[in-house]
């Protein structure tokens, strides 16, 4: 199939990490979020009952969403770079819609040669100091069903549209009628591999350019 709207998931799908786990790793308080992390990912919670409270928890400063951007790129997916290059170059739309902090992924956009109103996540506010002070908690992204609700504004008429992601939020896509494919390269999750119209293994993103161009 060829699609002309893609769009990928940040955490465990271009990178190999998951930012909110980092960011709590990096307070002391790691073990406790990424079980949070995992459960929301593997649909045993509501995305909303997590998302405040894991930010209240770890209150990420500014240098620590620097820290985490940086830290995006390094631990970058294989073949992420080919697949972002090989799009861009055949003028594909392409997006990443994610759940993360949205000035920590901008960094790993823009090494990818993508500009930063086609990433949608959740911004997150800080106090003059850099401390932090709130996240944008009317954002669809910090809730269940959110990436539905992006993914059915970037479907424009009779444009076909692919989400590919590793957790159950990028599995709802396909409310909006998107093609779904699950990447389990970084985690393999049975709920996905279970709801996804198509479903990679592979360490390497690459092997996704044969299932949407």
């Amino acid at each position: 199939m060829s699609f002309e709207v893609i769009c990928f998931d940040c955490d465990s799908t271009l990178s190999k990490i998951e930012g909110i786990d980092e960011l709590a790793r990096r307070v002391g308080v790691g073990e406790a979020m990424s079980r949070l992390t995992d459960a929301a990912m593997n649909g045993e919670l509501p995305l909303e009952a997590v998302y405040g409270q894991r930010l209240s928890t770890i209150k990420p400063d500014r240098q620590s969403i620097d820290w985490l951007g940086d830290l995006y790129i390094e631990e970058i997916v294989e073949g992420v770079k080919e697949v972002f290059t090989t799009l861009l170059a055949q003028d594909k739309e392409v997006h990443i819609v994610s759940g993360g902090l949205r000035q920590a992924i901008l960094p790993l956009a823009n090494y990818l040669g993508l500009s930063t109103d086609h990433v949608h996540a959740v911004d997150i506010y800080f106090n003059a100091d850099g401390s932090y002070c709130d996240f944008d908690q009317n954002s669809p992204l910090a809730r269940t069903g959110g990436k539905a609700e992006i993914c059915k504004q970037l479907i424009k008429s009779q444009a076909s549209l692919v989400m590919i992601g590793d957790g159950k939020t990028d599995m709802e896509a396909k409310q909006a009628g998107a093609f779904v494919i699950g990447f389990g390269g970084v985690v393999d999750r049975p709920v996905v591999r279970q709801l996804a119209d198509y479903y990679l293994a592979d360490n390497s993103l690459v092997s996704v350019l044969a299932h949407i161009l």
